[in-house]
């Protein structure tokens, strides 16, 4: 209860126990707040990058990698990305990189705010990565596949705690 009102989408109260509204009581959560608004900081930053640079230097990199590497670029991903790489598939990856850093930074609100949707929300998301965390940590170990497992695997046993309490 805020101010003598409840808000149906913090307050729930069942059987003697109530989750606490308030968001200085969920560290957590503003710790995966700050996180998913950093991911969406970082999007929004590659979006405007590739808005900025366009096709050309990339076209550029792309073919100074196959020259470095004396890659094949007549055949697979590097023929497919010289052919792909134009003013329209950039403005497109840009307009999902936008999308991806909004629907971070409306996360990270609803986290901060301590939000039920917001907890689904990111649970939901983080869980939909974690198959995929998995076969990179089997197919190529190291720090970084584990610490992406391990991170991911954390946010969603936290926003999973959290959704539990509420229902409790």
């Amino acid at each position: 209860m805020r101010n003598g009102h409840s808000h149906p989408d913090t307050d729930v109260l069942h059987a003697g126990h109530s989750y606490n509204p308030d968001p200085h009581a969920h560290p957590g959560l503003h710790a995966i707040a700050i996180f998913e608004a950093a991911k969406g900081l970082l999007a929004l930053l590659a979006a405007s990058g590739l808005e900025i640079l366009g096709p050309a230097p990339l076209q550029r990199w792309l073919h100074e990698l196959i020259n470095h590497f004396q890659l094949d670029p007549k055949h697979g991903l590097l023929d497919w990305l010289s052919r792909t790489i134009n003013p329209d598939s950039v403005h497109l990856t840009a307009a999902i990189g936008v999308a991806y850093a909004a629907l971070r930074f409306v996360e990270a609100w609803g986290l901060w705010r301590v939000r039920r949707w917001a907890s689904w929300l990111g649970c939901i998301s983080a869980a939909v990565y974690l198959p995929l965390d998995g076969y990179a940590l089997i197919m190529h170990p190291g720090w970084l596949s584990t610490t992406v497992f391990v991170v991911n695997l954390a946010v969603v046993w936290a926003l999973g705690r959290d959704l539990l309490k509420r229902s409790r």
